[in-house]
C-alpha cells in the first residue's frame, strides 16, 4: 500500500513534543521497524539536547528538515543544517542540537 506523508507537519509535531519533554527531545517511525530492512524516524531537538553516543546499527543517513545539529565521532564532528545530508560514519556517535531542529534519520538494517 502506498502512503504520503507530509515531514513538514510531522517535523512541527515532533517539535511541539520536544518542547514538552523533560530531555528535549521527541521520535516517531514513520517507516519500517525493528523487523523490516528500511527504517525511517523522524526525530526533533529542543536546542541543547543531545542523543547521547552510540553505535549505528546499519548504514544510515541524516537529513535535516529544519535546524541545525552537529555529530561527534571520536575527534571529527559535523555541523549539518537545513538541506543538507550527512552519511552517520560507522563508528560511535552523537548529536548535539544547536538550535531547534528535525531530522529524518534513514537507517538500512543488515539481514
Amino acid at each position: 500500500m502506498t502512503q504520503k506523508f507530509s515531514l513538514v507537519a510531522m517535523a512541527r509535531q515532533q517539535l511541539d513534543r520536544a518542547t514538552e519533554s523533560s530531555g528535549g527531545h521527541a521520535a516517531g517511525t514513520i517507516v519500517g521497524g525493528h523487523e523490516r530492512v528500511l527504517r525511517q524516524t523522524l526525530m526533533a531537538f529542543t536546542k541543547g539536547a543531545e542523543q547521547s553516543e552510540h553505535q549505528a546499527n546499519g548504514e544510515a543517513t541524516v537529513y535535516v528538515l529544519s535546524g541545525r545539529v552537529r555529530i561527534i565521532a571520536g575527534d571529527d564532528s559535523w555541523e549539518v543544517m537545513t538541506g543538507d545530508l550527512l552519511v552517520v560514519p560507522d563508528a560511535r556517535h552523537r548529536l548535539e542540537a544547536l538550535e531547534d531542529s528535525a531530522i529524518l534519520l534513514t537507517v538500512a538494517m543488515p539481514r
